[in-house]
């Protein structure tokens, strides 16, 4: 068994405010996001009981290779230079999988996929890897992978199987987190007052909230493949990291061949501009790719 599920999860600086400043900035109610990733805590992970969460960072940007944390440990304290009022001095210390992220790197290499893993202990570490072991780590191996800024969707497509692959070799349950939004354009300063509220009405275009919400309805399906085959179409509404979290999460579960339909742990919603939600893919019985299961046979 290696990957034993993925999600599409939000990060949003919001889930790190203190509840009464969430329900000030929501019109008095608290958003869906935060109890969803408390449930999705007691209600998935307790029961898959994973040893890894490889977390697809849509802040970590990189350039000219794709990048995997492989430090044996990783500790210290966090603070935003995004917004420092809602993530600052969060403390983190979790162990790492060198060994998964190396496989990871070397499938990349086979795969002809440029990628490195690192293990500098001075690597950066961003908040789309805080914010959600805040609510969903207890105790795992984690290994954070970038988005890389100038990958197209066959090279995050490739690096997915990779880590797929990565998985599969490693013998790790291993649950993949897209920590990351859909649709990704905010309001201009000046405005961002009058959309700070979570109703989808807020996000930046009706476009682009038709977009994501005909995306939905394909996830929850199971239909990957055509989110995957319309992703030239679905960057024009700028989805966070040209949707390269969710491209290499769905790659290492079968990618288009994928099936597993989704359950949505929050409501769709706004920030600040930007389509939000958080959805989860159980390992689906039929979809994998005969090379997945011929190795999950093994």
């Amino acid at each position: 068994m290696a990957v034993v599920g993925f999600g599409l999860l939000s990060h949003v600086p919001t889930i790190m405010l203190p509840e009464e400043t969430r329900r000030e900035l929501n019109e008095g109610k608290e958003i869906s996001l935060v109890p969803g990733l408390r449930r999705l805590r007691n209600e998935v992970f307790d029961e898959l009981e994973p040893e890894t969460f490889v977390i697809l960072d849509t802040h970590w940007a990189s350039t000219v290779e794709h990048l995997l944390a492989a430090q044996a440990r990783r500790s210290g304290r966090y603070t935003s230079d995004e917004l420092p009022r809602g993530m600052h001095g969060v403390p983190y210390d979790y162990p790492g999988d060198p060994e998964l992220a190396h496989a990871a790197e070397a499938a990349a290499h086979r795969l002809g996929q440029p990628a490195h893993a690192s293990e500098d202990p001075y690597l950066p570490i961003h908040y789309p890897t805080i914010n959600l072991l805040h609510y969903l780590w207890r105790g795992e191996r984690v290994v954070s992978v970038s988005c890389c800024q100038t990958g197209t969707t066959p090279d995050f497509l490739a690096m997915g199987r990779a880590i797929g692959e990565a998985a599969e070799a490693t013998g790790r349950r291993t649950v993949l987190l897209a920590s990351g939004g859909m649709s990704h354009r905010f309001w201009p300063l000046p405005e961002l007052p009058l959309h700070e509220a979570s109703d989808p009405v807020h996000v930046r275009t009706p476009e682009a909230r038709a977009a994501d919400e005909e995306r939905l309805a394909w996830l929850k399906a199971g239909d990957h493949r055509r989110v995957i085959e319309t992703m030239d179409d679905y960057v024009r509404f700028a989805p966070e990291g040209r949707f390269g979290h969710y491209l290499m999460a769905v790659a290492a579960a079968g990618g288009a061949d994928c099936t597993a339909p989704g359950r949505l742990f929050s409501e769709y919603e706004n920030a600040v501009g930007t389509g939000q939600v958080h959805v989860w893919f159980d390992r689906p019985e039929r979809g994998w790719t005969a090379q997945q299961r011929a190795l999950s046979a093994c």
